[in-house]
This record gives structure tokens, sequence and C-alpha cells, in this order.
């Protein structure tokens, strides 16, 4: 088994055709093949089924692709540390972001890591706290920020910023960011919401219970961009992070207000394995996300964002 043989299985299974592999690895097609057999044959497990519509991995061939992909992605990530330029901080680094914070850091991490460290190869990766967790967990991210964690025997948590949630309607609801709105009162109202197994589901959830308030459902999403758009099309009201809807709620589409009685709030934490090394590139995308972290909540561009010392425990959800 050979790196050749495993891009060769990572680039077929990836799309699906031998023929359009071997074009992206400036390959004869009959090489490729002839990777995939060898390969096969050391194994003893067929690894693609071949169909009218291409190459479709059989099981044995996903989890080998998955796991070739890792270790061609370790392989590369060596190979960018040990050949550094004198004097800089090189390698790759894959950065997990929450969905509903990468408009207001994704530019600028880039931006400050392209100017300050440009031996270094940025990555990210945008998800739901759960999965990015499982990326983490599974190797497939070197930090990420989550939601509501305390550190783990696998993850180093260090909690950042504790935000609050806002009862979030039309505009024309006139809500306003200096009159809390009662979680009763936002329940009163036809709901549009995150759909269970959700984390910011969990919070609302358990929010409502503090509250005895009954929850009108309407809809259920996994998507804060769909919810957004249920609101403005008029099916109800929801709840989100101040964050998610500040644009809208500065151009007039939406007005929100945060919910009190109870207040709902939530941290953010900045993820990392506990095992192995911590390479030099990876430390410094660490310290360069916490920077624009607190320089967004600092400038009042996180909405009901405050600094959560390192000592704090997690607030209640």
């Amino acid at each position: 088994m050979d790196v050749r043989q495993l891009k060769a299985l990572v680039t077929v299974a990836e799309v699906g055709s031998v023929t359009r592999a071997a074009e992206l690895l400036h390959l004869v097609q009959p090489a490729v093949t002839r990777q995939i057999r060898t390969l096969e044959q050391e194994l003893g497990v067929p690894l693609f089924e071949r169909t009218r519509q291409g190459m479709r991995p059989t099981e044995a061939g996903t989890i080998m692709a998955d796991r070739a992909r890792r270790a061609l992605n370790e392989l590369e990530r060596a190979r960018a540390e040990v050949q550094p330029t004198p004097g800089t901080v090189t390698g790759i680094v894959t950065v997990g972001l929450l969905e509903s914070k990468v408009d207001l850091l994704a530019a600028p991490l880039v931006s400050a890591v392209a100017q300050n460290h440009p031996g270094i190869e940025l990555r990210l990766m945008t998800a739901y706290s759960g999965h990015l967790q499982q990326w983490l967990d599974d190797g497939d991210l070197d930090l990420t920020l989550l939601y509501n964690l305390d550190s783990t025997p696998s993850l180093n948590a260090r909690p950042l910023v504790r935000e609050q949630l806002w009862a979030v309607a039309p505009g024309s609801a006139g809500l306003r960011a200096d009159r809390p709105v009662p979680f009763v009162e936002a329940a009163a109202h036809p709901l549009v919401m995150p759909a269970p197994g959700h984390a910011l589901r969990a919070l609302i959830d358990a929010a409502a219970a503090r509250a005895g308030a009954a929850m009108d459902i309407v809809v259920q999403t996994n998507s804060m961009r769909v919810q957004k758009q249920l609101v403005l099309a008029g099916h109800g009201w929801t709840i989100l992070p101040g964050i998610g809807i500040a644009e809208d709620v500065a151009n007039g589409t939406l007005s929100a207000a945060p919910l009190c009685e109870p207040d709902v709030w939530r941290s953010i934490v900045l993820a990392t394995p506990r095992s192995g090394r911590t390479p030099p590139a990876v430390e410094v995308v660490a310290r360069e996300l916490v920077r624009q972290i607190n320089t967004a909540v600092s400038e009042g561009r996180w909405p009901s964002a405050q600094p959560q010392p390192q000592s704090q425990s997690q607030p209640d959800a």
C-alpha cells in the first residue's frame, strides 16, 4: 500500500469515475485502474462496485477512502511543517466555525492569518456544534468553536464568550433591543424553531420549561437562514442568537429583542484536542481567532455578547 494507491482510491471515491480520476491525477486510465486493483488484491476485498453510473464504493471502500483521506491530509500537514522558511511559522490548519459566526469571523480571520503568517494554509469548515465536535474528535479539525461544552478527557474547552438569545419577529412587530421580551410573550406567537437535536433547540426547550410556557411550533428546520426566511414570510416568530440577526435588524427586515424571564444564554468555547503535539501553526491560528472574537465583542459587532473569563464556569442553559 503506497501513497499513489491511496490517492487513486480517494479520488475515484470522490468523483465516481476512473477516467475523471485519471485526469485529476494526471495519469492514464489504466494506471489508476491498476492501482485500485492492486490495493483490492492486497486487502482481499472489493473496494468498488462497477455500475453503469460509475464506480460506487463498497462498504469496505468507503471505510478505506475515509481513512486514506485522513492519512493523506496528515502527510500533507507534515510536509508543510518540516519544510519551513526560516523564521516563518508554516503548516496547514483546519478550523471549525459555527454557522452563525461565519459572517462575523471568517473574512477577518483569513485576512489576519494571510497578512501576519503567510506560511500558514488555512482551511475553514462550517457546521452546527454537534458536527464540529464530532469532526474534532475524529481528527478532521485542529480547533473549533463549540457551544456549552466543558473540557473532557479528549478535549480542552476554553470559554471565550457568552451570548444571549433573542426573540425575532418581522420588522413590523417593532421589537427593540432595549425592551426585552418575556419568554411567555414570545411563546404566545406561532414559532419557527430549530429541529430537535439542535443545541439551540435544547436551550429553548429548557427555557420554555423554566418559564412554564407551551410553545406553538408551526415548523422546524435545521437552517438558521430558513428560520429567518419563514419569519419574513409571516409564518411566526423565532429565537436566535443576536449575531445571527444583527444585519437583518439593522436593515429593518426583522426586529428583535433579548429574551427575559428567563434570560437565555449560551457559551462559546474554543475546543482543541488534548492528545498529541500542538503544532506552532495551530497555536498561532488559535490566538488569532481569539483576538478576532475579542475585537468583535469590544467593538459591539456581536450583539448581547459578553467576554467570559477562562476560569468562569459555564452559565446555565
